[in-house]
C-alpha cells in the first residue's frame, strides 16, 4: 500500500489500491481499525489486510463497508463512482445543497443499520438451522 501523504492524485483510480481507498476513507470517516473492525463484526486484522491489499471483504461486508465509509461499492473497488473527492476538488455548497447531503448521510447510516440487523438476523437464522 503506497504512503497516502506523499501522493497529491491518491483519489485518482489509476494511482490509488483498494487498501488505499479504505484507509483514505476510514481516516475521512474520523474511524481507526479497531472501531471499524467493531462496527463491520470483523476481527481488527481483517480490516487490516483490507488496508494492506492482502484480501478483499465479501459483498456483504463490503456493502456494510461502503455505507458506513460513505463512499460506493464501485469507488471502493475501481475507485470509479462516489468515493472521496481530493482537496483541491471541493468546492463550497449553498445551503440547500448542505441540506441534500445532510440527507443522503442520513440514508446511508439507516441504510448501514439495516445491513447490520439483516446480518445479525441471518446469523440467527444459520444458528437456527444448524441446531434443527
Amino acid at each position: 500500500m503506497g504512503d497516502l501523504s506523499l501522493s497529491p492524485d491518491w483519489f485518482d483510480a489509476e494511482t490509488t489500491t483498494f487498501g488505499d481507498r479504505v484507509t483514505g476513507a476510514r481516516e475521512a470517516a474520523g474511524l481507526g481499525q479497531a472501531e471499524l473492525a467493531k462496527r463491520l463484526g470483523v476481527k481488527v486484522k481483517t480490516v487490516r489486510g483490507w488496508e494492506n491489499d492482502q484480501n478483499e471483504p465479501r459483498a456483504n461486508k463490503l456493502s456494510m463497508l461502503a455505507g458506513i465509509l460513505g463512499v460506493s461499492m464501485m469507488w471502493l473497488l475501481s475507485g470509479q463512482g462516489e468515493g472521496l473527492e481530493s482537496p483541491e476538488e471541493t468546492q463550497p455548497v449553498d445551503e440547500d445543497m448542505e441540506r441534500l447531503l445532510l440527507d443522503i448521510r442520513q440514508m446511508r447510516q439507516e441504510q448501514t443499520h439495516l445491513a447490520e440487523r439483516m446480518g445479525r438476523l441471518e446469523k440467527r437464522l444459520r444458528a437456527a438451522l444448524a441446531g434443527a
